[in-house]
């Protein structure tokens, strides 16, 4: 089966180059395709808070996607775990989620603060973030995804 996406806009401003932590200080704008796109697709969506926002790590190469279990960040205190059990860019597929803060939108400007997106990266899809679909019952992690995301946003 093939899956044909097209991005719907692409990520302007913020960081040129990806490194990690500390993305809640980066603002963005995630700037619509004017060609497929007109400001009413984004009607109403100023009024929710925060967005998901679904884009491609263009910047990492094909041949650099791992499917192995790795240690987190290369960190030799933290386990062997695969690719799935872990949020790594050099994923399969090269997909990215990620919440932000919504700031505005403007015309097919959307602003937001701390998309983990760097300039230049094709946006697949926006979503409003609502709690309903936020995670039900008591939510589990080990402890190095904790000290992992202590200083990511």
């Amino acid at each position: 089966m093939t899956i044909d996406l097209h991005p719907l806009g692409t990520v302007v401003g913020g960081r040129a180059e990806p490194y990690d932590d500390d993305w809640n200080a980066e603002e963005a704008v995630i700037r619509l395709d004017g060609e497929r796109f007109g400001p009413e697709s984004l009607a109403g969506l100023e009024t929710f808070s925060h967005l998901e926002v679904i884009f491609q790590f263009h910047l990492v190469d094909p041949d650099e996607v791992q499917t192995a279990a790795r240690r987190p960040r290369g960190n030799p205190d933290w386990p062997l775990v695969g690719i799935f059990a872990q949020r790594g860019k050099n994923r399969p597929n090269r997909l990215g989620v990620s919440r932000c803060r919504l700031l505005g939108v403007d015309g097919l400007d959307v602003r937001v603060r701390g998309l983990d997106a760097v300039d230049g990266t094709p946006v697949l899809d926006i979503k409003p973030y609502m709690v309903e679909f936020g995670p039900r019952g008591e939510v589990v992690q080990p402890a190095w995804a904790t000290a992992l995301m202590r200083a990511y946003y």
